[in-house]
């Protein structure tokens, strides 16, 4: 069996890698649920069989809108890659953070979120109470091997009401999931290939990050991919 990962370079051209399936040992494994908290759990295995097609979609998309390394506020460059798809994507330059119809490198409108998005993203959504969730924003975080996220809060959409639906993909990560104050001390959640994590409601502005990616150290140019699903309008 062959598993087909796609290497998504800065410049947009995807590159069709084809990998044996034991990268992904273990699978498929059963669907489970996790609690973390109120209205927020992690859904193992919930995207596995979905996982081809939405690695095939994220190539499309940074065909066109290239991953790109943003700066924060303070002028310092981000480590993870990152582009969006939706009506309106998550930006950060110099001047703060915040929600754009276009994509400031282009000046065009980001990509159409694929159906496949949608439909998972409810799905998930649906397991933890938030029937019709329609996400109208999905930023799409591209992870190398030693790349981290800082703990922080997703707090600009405007819609707080709606949940946060985030899918993994690809190499395994370390999510901190940390509570309504920054001082609070995260508890280290493994995530694998397929899993998702919602969280909403009471939880919805809990504190959450990304250690550092483990190097797979078998020189394949894997990486981690994140679908992060809001309602930023």
């Amino acid at each position: 069996m062959v598993t087909t990962w796609w290497r998504c370079f800065n410049g947009g051209m995807p590159e069709a890698l084809n990998l044996t399936a034991d990268l992904f040992a273990g699978f498929p494994r059963q669907p489970s649920r996790e609690t973390l908290g109120a209205r927020a759990a992690v859904l193992r295995a919930f995207a596995t069989h979905q996982a081809a097609t939405l690695i095939a979609e994220v190539s499309q998309v940074s065909g066109q809108a290239p991953f790109r390394h943003l700066v924060t506020p303070g002028g310092y460059r981000m480590s993870v890659a990152m582009t969006n798809c939706g009506s309106c994507g998550w930006v950060s330059d110099t001047s703060g953070y915040r929600y754009d119809e276009r994509d400031p490198l282009s000046g065009r409108p980001w990509p159409r979120m694929p159906d496949s998005f949608r439909e998972l993203a409810a799905a998930a959504a649906a397991e933890l109470g938030f029937v019709g969730f329609a996400p109208d924003a999905c930023l799409i975080n591209r992870y190398e091997p030693g790349t981290r996220l800082s703990l922080h809060r997703d707090s600009d959409e405007g819609d707080l009401s709606a949940p946060i639906v985030s899918v993994s993909l690809g190499l395994p990560a370390v999510f901190l999931w940390g509570g309504p104050k920054r001082s609070d001390r995260p508890v280290r959640v493994p995530l694998e290939h397929g899993d998702v994590v919602v969280w909403g409601g009471p939880t919805r502005l809990h504190y959450h990050g990304v250690l550092p990616i483990k190097d797979p150290g078998d020189l394949s140019g894997r990486w981690r991919l994140n679908l992060t699903f809001r309602k930023a309008r």
